[in-house]
């Protein structure tokens, strides 16, 4: 099950249920599995994460803050086990024709507040319009993935689909430009050394 809820509107059962689904299984799943793989020195870990996790969108901070602590627990994994021939794949999917978006999966807060129109609202919105129409095909999705797997030297951020793509690349523009444009604020807080 997906759990998508409205960030600022959420209550915290439905904050604690949308980490439950989307981390804390994922890490119970890595916990259940890893000993196997380290005895056979060997095995490939695939987290579905979310494009969310890498680049979220108003209205969707909860289900994007889980997604991002999955990157973060995989990437870290990643270091860990590759001294062991273990290796891990983060899966940042976009919109993908599949049930996530329908009444089954996705799960809105009820409470709504005006203030956030604009911004969550609007981006609910555009989920519901999309829903049936997404860009991305489940079948080409899974041949992507066990291409991954199948490789010699798998990716450790597998982006899907054209949309994930250009969020992507503009999160990393904009990234870039800020540490371009803030880069002397970061050099000015390190120790300065005296000589003599």
């Amino acid at each position: 099950m997906a759990c998508w809820v409205r960030s600022r509107e959420a209550s915290d059962a439905e904050i604690k249920h949308v980490f439950d689904v989307n981390f804390f299984g994922v890490v119970q799943v890595m916990k259940a599995v890893l000993p196997y793989l380290r005895q056979q020195h060997s095995g490939h870990i695939v987290n579905i994460s979310s494009i969310a996790g890498l680049t979220p969108m108003a209205g969707s901070g909860f289900y994007a803050a889980a997604k991002c602590a999955v990157e973060g627990v995989s990437e870290s994994l990643a270091q860990e086990v590759e001294p062991l021939g273990i290796k891990v794949t983060l899966v940042e999917a976009g919109a993908f024709r599949t049930d996530f978006l329908s009444d089954r999966s996705i799960h809105n807060s009820q409470t709504r507040i005006a203030d956030y129109l604009p911004t969550s609202g609007k981006a609910m919105q555009h989920l519901a319009d999309i829903n049936g129409k997404q860009l991305g095909n489940p079948d080409f999705g899974a041949q992507a993935m066990i291409k991954a797997v199948a490789a010699e030297n798998p990716p450790l951020h597998l982006v899907l689909g054209s949309d994930a793509l250009q969020r992507t690349r503009a999160n990393i523009q904009s990234l870039t430009k800020s540490l371009n444009d803030w880069e002397e604020v970061p050099k000015s807080t390190d120790f300065q050394e005296r000589d003599g």
